[in-house]
């Protein structure tokens, strides 16, 4: 649950309401990350506050609607000490839309769409550490963005290091167009056989 850590964390400050969470949150991650949906938010202000993690007090105002201002808990500083004690695995592995269309490109059987599916993801890349690289002069002075920013084109670095290594692997064997062939030729032979 990252972001709900994130909002506890930013609660440890002293009681927030919604937008003003948004907004810190936005600024304390930076823009990488994008704009934090306010619906997404109350949601997740909703389960810390079914969980006990956070408490919520209305506060009438009176020309704008109650404004609901939240708190955390002793439960929710456990939370998010334990939260922040331990190491962050991976959340989903490494599932990537990426890998699944270079597997079908593979399967394609066709070495141009292979090219096309690796060309276009480092185009893409490359778009994306350009922008980081702006983003990271614009925001020089914010160190936790800094951090976050050089973080990302790590990350960016790294797959377009698995960019160089899958087009270096692939156009070294030749085997996985032949046993393409293969399987399409035995594929073709089974259906004539059950046709």
């Amino acid at each position: 649950m990252p972001l709900h850590h994130a909002v506890l964390a930013l609660l440890v400050d002293g009681p927030s309401y919604g937008y003003e969470l948004k907004a810190a949150f936005e600024r304390s991650v930076g823009p990488q990350w994008g704009a934090l949906n306010i619906g997404h938010l109350y949601q997740v202000l909703d389960r810390l506050e079914r969980d006990n993690l956070v408490v919520s007090t209305k506060v009438v105002q009176e020309v704008k609607p109650d404004r609901v201002v939240y708190e955390i808990t002793d439960s929710g500083r456990a939370e998010l000490a334990d939260w922040l004690s331990s190491a962050s695995p991976r959340t989903s592995g490494f599932r990537d839309d990426f890998f699944l269309k270079l597997m079908a490109a593979v399967h394609s059987g066709r070495t141009a769409t292979v090219n096309t599916v690796l060309a276009n993801q480092r185009t893409l890349l490359l778009r994306e550490l350009r922008n980081l690289a702006t983003l990271r002069r614009d925001h020089a002075d914010d160190l936790v963005v800094s951090l976050l920013l050089s973080a990302a084109e790590r990350h960016i670095t790294a797959d377009l290091s698995f960019l160089d290594d899958a087009e270096e692997t692939l156009s070294a064997q030749t085997s996985w167009r032949a046993a393409k062939r293969t399987r399409r030729s035995a594929d073709a032979e089974v259906r004539e056989r059950t046709a």
